[in-house]
């Protein structure tokens, strides 16, 4: 007969932190790839993945015990399905995401300062790595690179993006705070009569510019290397802030808008997108890790009805995408004057 479960039992599930780590630990390490061909003693195991094998058997048996990762034998192991999902070529992009070494791991080690956001309001990310974030990002050139890498995971958004909207009235595209161009590739790849631009930081868009050739649309895209708080490039007729305004609190993100609708005109339009749906717990855990990093926040379809206005836009349309990605459409209020 099973006894009353205990408080650690009953907390167990949100409070383990042994787990999730040692998921992005496993991911780090690369195991998946060196399991692709089947089930491989932890010995020769840990060599292909320069650990320490009684350490990495122990790891791996606590994974396995939670259903990521298979122990056929004593001290064999071997993928399963939620084990394939860390295999570097999958196109989730989960161990790009995951790895500790990569922004991915280190935007979650971010929450250690969590004590530091909830008292002061702030971002925790200057506490615990020295800077504020984008400065952090600057600084630090491959930890930017891993930044750009990792927001160009899931190439299965970007074609859901890509399919969501009705291109059909439009001749260029920019992307904005584009990354490396993820999205703009998938937009012109599914849509041959658009050109497009890409709008990020230099270093960014110089990845960006070689991503786009490497995907034969070299002579369909121009790159800006600038900030968007400074004017952008004119003559696009859809201007796309994807997973943007979340980064940044009202005050900018307004900024970053109203650069948009400067450079769309009275004829252009302005697509907002979040890949994350506009209410429920993917929201709220978003929200709080938005703060955590940047200072920025979720918002939804009232909150963007409200930052638009203010940018002198309105909202025209809102559509959701079959992965449940939110696609706001604004245009410009009649009458308005934005420069």
């Amino acid at each position: 007969m099973t006894g009353t479960p205990s408080a650690w039992q009953l907390l167990a599930p949100v409070i383990d932190l042994v787990t999730p780590l040692a998921v992005r630990a496993a991911a780090s390490l690369g195991v998946a790839d060196h399991l692709a061909d089947g089930p491989v003693p932890v010995a020769e195991l840990a060599r292909r993945c320069e650990a320490d094998p009684d350490a990495l058997g122990r790891l791996l048996r606590h994974l396995a015990c939670h259903g990521v990762f298979t122990e056929p034998a004593p001290g064999t192991f071997g993928t399963n399905e939620l084990a394939s999902l860390l295999r570097s070529g999958h196109p989730a992009g989960m161990r790009a995401g995951l790895d500790l070494a990569g922004f991915g791991g280190q935007m979650d080690l971010a929450f250690t300062g969590l004590l530091h956001t909830l008292r002061t309001g702030g971002p925790a990310w200057e506490t615990v790595f020295g800077a504020p974030f984008w400065e952090y990002l600057a600084a630090n050139p491959a930890m930017g690179a891993s930044f750009d890498a990792t927001m160009a995971a899931g190439t299965d958004y970007a074609a859901d993006l890509a399919a969501g909207y009705d291109w059909s009235g439009a001749r260029h595209v920019v992307d904005v705070g584009g990354g490396t161009g993820e999205l703009l590739a998938a937009v012109l790849t599914a849509h041959p009569g658009l050109r497009g631009t890409l709008v990020d930081l230099p270093a960014t868009v110089r990845r960006g510019r070689d991503h786009l050739a490497a995907r034969g649309l070299g002579d369909r895209c121009d790159v800006a290397g600038q900030s968007f708080f400074d004017p952008l490039p004119s003559g696009g007729d859809v201007y796309v802030l994807s997973s943007v305004l979340h980064d940044w609190a009202d005050r900018d993100a307004t900024t970053i808008l109203r650069r948009c609708a400067e450079a769309a005109g009275r004829d252009g339009r302005v697509l907002l997108t979040q890949e994350h749906g506009t209410e429920g717990a993917d929201r709220a855990e978003m929200d709080l890790r938005m703060l955590v990093l940047c200072g920025g926040r979720e918002r939804g379809l009232d909150d963007y009805t409200a930052l638009a206005a203010e940018a002198g836009l309105t909202v025209a349309a809102v559509h959701t995408t079959p992965l449940g990605q939110v696609l706001i459409a604004c245009a410009p209020v009649p009458g308005t004057h934005l420069s």
